[in-house]
């Protein structure tokens, strides 16, 4: 039996939560390192998170199948190892095997065992600095790539990348790591070198798109936004919302003095744990969610019913670097206000990291979209699929307010709620806005109700 009949191949192991195929963002390890057991070899961003991906096996690296920037459909090869030795099994392979059958989950941090359905694999357009006739080694596939496209033992060393912030700003710009100098300790490319990069001749970058991408020609010029990874996520959930649900948008104007003005009694009464308008308006929509739990609901379609969740799993939108995220609280309605402050807090700066697992992305049942954080006054959202409903609220502004009769000067906001109408009529979904614009204006009436 020869060296090659005893490689092991490693599979890419199953995201978890749907999700069935990941993009390499960095590999790891080259062709002719020598890994261990667990040892992280490649990280990969999905749909939902950035995650490193541990190896199963020890051995050297034979193969690494695919380069940064492809999809790999999950159940499809990610690497070859072979053994070190001369037995008929790499070390660490019955290790790993009896951790399958337990279901360990070592396979992939953060998630679990097994083996999902391929799908079709996709290559997003690559962005390459215009190439230099005099260089020749520039032609052909560069990395990973080259040495799996022509055979040869092993690809160019990769480049000395620590910071994730580092990969991104080189991603985002098109900026080949292969060929940026690092000046940090031991070669590390830090931030600085790829700045430096852009500002360099050699960084007239050019969008090179994929035949694939699209039939329509490209004029000169034009910005090639492969729609993939979470945007692609996004964009799927968003038209199958469209498609499947007859949605309705109904708004109120609110004063929301009275809000900030009890924001600030409890901030001043626990400074140690300051409490947020998001807090609060989450607390008052659990509040409307209780008194009308038609709305946290969804519709099952092919078993023809509308199931209405025994827990509230309130979701947040996020605006993050990678999109439109929606991290979601499961059972907010067993918290204090003060753990949904924490909470909140703690979620969307985790989203915005990019840190949040999978799970913690699923299974909401009610949305709170807060849109005045960029400036507006109203929407009409689309809404979270398969929820039945999402408030929005907007930006608080100083307006002119009638109280008692005389014109004043109040902090007003608008609040928007967008529901399934097959799962309530405009009844039950203008209860639910006016139970909110109410504890809105008088916080009193939320005390009264909880």
């Amino acid at each position: 039996m020869t060296t090659v009949e005893r490689t092991q191949v490693f599979l890419l192991p199953d995201l978890g939560e749907g999700l069935s195929e990941a993009e390499i963002v960095e590999w790891r390890v080259a062709v002719g390192d020598v890994v261990t057991v667990d040892q992280s070899v490649v990280e990969v961003e999905t749909a939902k998170a950035v995650v490193d991906v541990p190896c199963p096996y020890a051995g050297r690296v034979v193969t690494l199948h695919g380069a940064a920037g492809e999809v790999r459909p999950v159940g499809q090869p990610l690497i070859t190892i072979a053994p070190l030795d001369g037995g008929d099994e790499p070390a660490g392979h019955a290790t790993y095997r009896e951790e399958e059958r337990a279901g360990s989950g070592n396979v992939l941090i953060g998630y679990g065992t097994g083996h999902g359905t391929a799908t079709r694999r996709r290559r997003r357009p690559r962005l390459a600095v215009a190439p230099d006739p005099s260089d020749t080694g520039r032609n052909g596939p560069t990395g990973a790539a080259a040495g799996v496209a022509s055979g040869d033992p092993a690809p160019p060393t990769a480049a000395l990348v620590i910071s994730p912030i580092v990969r991104r700003l080189a991603r985002e710009h098109g900026v080949d790591l292969d060929t940026v100098r690092g000046t940090g300790p031991g070669g590390v490319i830090r931030r600085a070198d790829v700045e430096a990069a852009l500002t360099a001749p050699a960084a007239r970058l050019a969008a090179v798109p994929d035949p694939q991408v699209g039939s329509s020609p490209v004029g000169d010029g034009d910005v090639i936004v492969p729609l993939t990874g979470v945007r692609k996520v996004i964009a799927d959930k968003l038209s199958r919302s469209r498609r499947e649900i007859p949605e309705v948008t109904i708004w109120v104007d609110v004063d929301a003095t009275g809000l900030l003005e009890t924001r600030a009694a409890i901030n001043a009464a626990t400074p140690d744990a300051p409490v947020s308008i998001l807090a609060l308006l989450a607390r008052i929509c659990l509040s409307g969610l209780r008194r009308f739990p038609q709305l946290n609901a969804r519709v099952d379609t092919e078993a023809q019913r509308i199931v209405q969740s025994a827990g509230v799993h309130l979701g947040i939108a996020a605006q993050t670097d990678r999109g439109l995220l929606v991290p979601v609280l499961r059972d907010a309605q067993r918290l204090t206000t003060a753990e949904l402050a924490a909470e909140l807090a703690a979620t969307t700066a985790a989203a915005r990291a990019g840190s949040l697992p999978p799970a913690r992305l699923t299974g909401g049942t009610f949305t709170l979209n807060n849109y005045g954080v960029f400036g507006v006054d109203g929407s009409t959202p689309i809404i979270n699929h398969p929820e039945a409903a999402l408030l929005g609220v907007g930006r608080i502004v100083d307006k002119p307010w009638v109280v008692d009769g005389q014109l004043a000067v109040r902090k007003v906001t608008q609040l928007s709620l967008t529901f399934d109408h097959r799962v309530c009529d405009g009844g039950v979904a203008g209860g639910f806005l006016r139970h909110v614009a109410d504890c809105v204006e008088r916080p009193a009436l939320l005390i009264a109700a909880v």
